[in-house]
């Protein structure tokens, strides 16, 4: 059974500092594509940042300079380092592993992120 295990959302102060953790089991990790989404109460969910099997990233502009997403295959996880975290990044935070050409998709359960003074 494919799990993917969030760890790391906590309460955090304007302009403080947050690593997300989803850690994989269950499945091969390597040939995974991972992504980062949030979803803040009443918006839709939003791509925050990927990275490809191959290591390529890609960050949604509201966040290019202040996180940064990468992978540890040996541990099956992949990390979110934020950074100067603003009141509008509180949202849901949610892993995502997918595997186009098999057509898999799996979903973590998304911790919590207020950001509040």
């Amino acid at each position: 059974q494919v799990q993917l295990v969030e760890s790391g959302g906590d309460l955090v102060q304007p302009g403080g500092s947050l690593r997300l953790s989803c850690k994989a089991s269950g499945m091969p990790f390597y040939p995974y594509d991972m992504t980062w989404y949030r979803q803040a109460p009443g918006k839709q969910r939003e791509l925050v940042a990927s990275i490809t099997s191959g290591f390529d990233t890609h960050y949604a502009d509201s966040v290019k300079g202040r996180f940064t997403i990468s992978r540890d295959n040996a541990k099956s996880t992949v990390y979110l380092q934020m950074t100067s975290l603003k009141r509008e990044d509180t949202a849901f935070y949610y892993c995502n592993a997918a595997q186009t050409a098999w057509g898999y998709s799996y979903w973590g359960q998304g911790p919590q992120v207020p950001v509040s003074s």
